[in-house]
Parts: C-alpha cells; sequence; structure tokens
C-alpha cells in the first residue's frame, strides 16, 4: 500500500488552523513538528488540487513524498520533542527516556488528538495548572484531546476528574494516555459539556478549545462552576479577550489571570 506523506513548514499559528482544515480531508495521520505538520494518507484517497488550494492560501512551504509505508512511531520519533513547562514539568512521548528530575512528567502518544504541550494554548493551561491547587479537587477538563490537562489535574492531587470530547479518535487517545500515566479513575466520556451534569459542579474547569465554542458554552461551564471555583479558557488569540470577558460577566465570572504566548491568550476566570 502506498502513501502520501505532506511535510509542512508553517509558523505555530498556522499549525492549528492547517490541522482544523486539512481534517476534512482524508488525512489518516497528523503530527506537529518543530517546524511546523506532518500529515499523511493512502495514495488512492489523495486530493491533490484542493489541498494544494489551501496550502496556498496560507502561504506554507510544503514537500510532498510518496512512501509505500509510513512507519509513524519512526516519525514521531525523528520529528516529536518533549516539551518543558517552566522547568517544572516535561511532557514527552513514549519513545523519549524517562526524566524523574521533573516534578511532574505527563506521557502522551500523540496520534491525531490536539494537546500536545507543544501549541502555546496547551502550554499556557499547563503553566497555569502548576500554580492552581489542585489538592482534593473535582476537575473537569472540556474537549480533553490527549488528555494532557487531566493528566496533570491528576498529578497534581485532584481526586475527581471528568474529561469529555465529541472526537471519538480523542476518547481513544486519551484513554490510552490517562493509562499511560496511571489515571484509570477519570471519568471518559465521548460528548460535549452538554452531557455532564448541572446539579454536580466542579471546583475547577478547563476548556481549551476556540472562541466561538468558547463564547456559546461559557452559560454551561459557569451551571457547572461551583461559587469561587476557577474556570481556565485557551484556544484564542488576546484581540479576543474582550469579548470573552463580556461574555463572562454576564454569568458571573471574573477576571483573575490572562497570560500571552505567540498571540495566542489563556483567561483564568473565578465564579463570584
Amino acid at each position: 500500500m502506498s502513501f502520501i506523506t505532506l511535510n509542512i513548514t508553517c509558523s505555530e499559528e498556522k499549525r492549528e488552523l492547517l490541522i482544523a482544515e486539512l481534517s476534512l480531508f482524508p488525512f489518516d495521520a497528523f503530527e506537529e513538528t518543530e517546524t511546523g505538520l506532518l500529515i499523511s494518507c493512502e495514495e488512492a484517497d489523495w486530493e491533490e488540487e484542493p489541498v494544494f488550494a489551501v496550502l496556498a492560501r496560507y502561504e506554507v512551504e510544503c514537500r510532498v513524498e510518496r512512501v509505500e509505508k509510513v512507519n509513524w512511531n519512526e516519525e514521531w520519533e525523528k520529528n516529536y520533542d518533549p516539551v518543558i513547562v517552566e522547568d517544572q514539568c516535561i511532557v514527552r512521548a513514549t519513545f523519549h527516556e524517562p526524566r524523574p528530575d521533573f516534578p511532574y512528567e505527563i506521557i502522551i502518544t500523540p496520534k491525531m488528538s490536539f494537546g500536545t504541550g507543544h501549541h502555546a494554548t496547551t502550554y499556557q493551561v499547563l503553566k497555569h495548572q502548576l500554580q492552581l491547587d489542585h489538592k482534593g479537587k473535582k476537575v473537569l477538563d472540556v474537549g480533553c484531546g490527549t488528555g494532557a490537562l487531566a493528566i496533570m489535574a491528576h498529578k497534581r492531587g485532584a481526586t475527581d476528574i471528568t474529561a469529555v470530547d465529541i472526537d471519538e479518535w480523542c476518547i481513544e487517545n486519551s484513554e490510552e494516555n490517562f493509562s499511560l500515566n496511571g489515571c484509570d479513575h477519570v471519568k471518559l466520556s465521548l460528548g460535549g459539556i452538554e452531557t455532564v451534569q448541572e446539579n454536580d459542579p466542579f471546583d475547577i474547569i478547563l476548556a481549551n478549545i476556540n472562541k466561538n465554542v468558547l463564547l456559546d458554552q461559557i452559560g454551561a461551564y459557569s451551571e457547572r462552576l461551583k461559587n469561587k471555583g476557577t474556570l481556565v479558557l485557551s484556544g484564542f488569540y488576546t484581540e479576543d479577550i474582550a469579548d470573552l470577558m463580556a461574555e463572562a460577566g454576564k454569568f458571573g465570572l471574573v477576571h483573575q489571570e490572562q497570560t500571552e504566548r505567540n498571540r495566542w491568550a489563556m483567561l483564568a476566570l473565578k465564579k463570584e
């Protein structure tokens, strides 16, 4: 069986947008690299003209290769580097050497799910979790992707953790990663925020999704958050903060902290 692989060179800002658009095509493997993206599909499914049209709009470089077989574990080893967050946490793959010198070590099999720590949004949420009290807390991870944020909550002492995602692939990937990190007690389910009960609120809710989804769901997050609880949002640009704060104010959510990395932002809000 022959495969087509695309090695795309692009900025971190364009990477998430390209993943969103190219996931509409029959690519069966996506991986974030230091220089951009590595993606693949069976040659029979290759749609050259429309894919190149997408790449042209983003003005990115792309190297296309035809190969008989792709060993994706080998490709990850060549292109996937560990992520270090504030010298306190390392996010690594199974093929990297263990790093017990870090207080927090998160092991991720990246596959096609979002949330390896390379993206500025995931990095910022993980960084904020390092200073957020999780001990004995009840935590919800909405749009869990690889499960990295739920894993960090576990490692920071949360005792009741729920993770949801609307993508079956993400659920499968999160389940695998929870097992790798000794988080078998996490309650994992397929679905969105609407599948989470409102009558049993959370101390902390983590939502690294995108601006439009956050604006649409912020009221639902507030309904499921305890008084004085913390809502951590990411997946949007710094220029989107004003819109999100305006919507958050309608539901008793007040500004605690915000950070920025490569134009991507994180907001921490408290329910008053």
